[in-house]
């Protein structure tokens, strides 16, 4: 293994799914069922620095959706 494939990180992805989750995934790595390239692509570091600014409600779509309703 050379120095370089020692010290250079994989590109990453954005992911998210139907619930509005967020995640990284490897760019060399098909996607898992049910989750979807967000569109963000960087380090490690990048992506999940990403993910912290655009995440802001942990609470999956569905959950919000049945909140809202409720407070009706």
């Amino acid at each position: 293994m050379s120095t370089q494939d020692t010290n250079s990180e994989p590109g990453y992805r954005v992911v998210h799914n139907d619930e509005e989750q967020f995640s990284i995934w490897r760019t060399d790595r098909e996607l898992p069922a049910g989750w979807h390239a967000e569109g963000t692509e960087g380090t490690r570091q990048e992506c999940l620095d990403h993910i912290a600014q655009v995440w802001t409600d942990m609470r999956p779509r569905s959950l919000r959706q049945r909140m809202a309703g409720a407070s009706v």
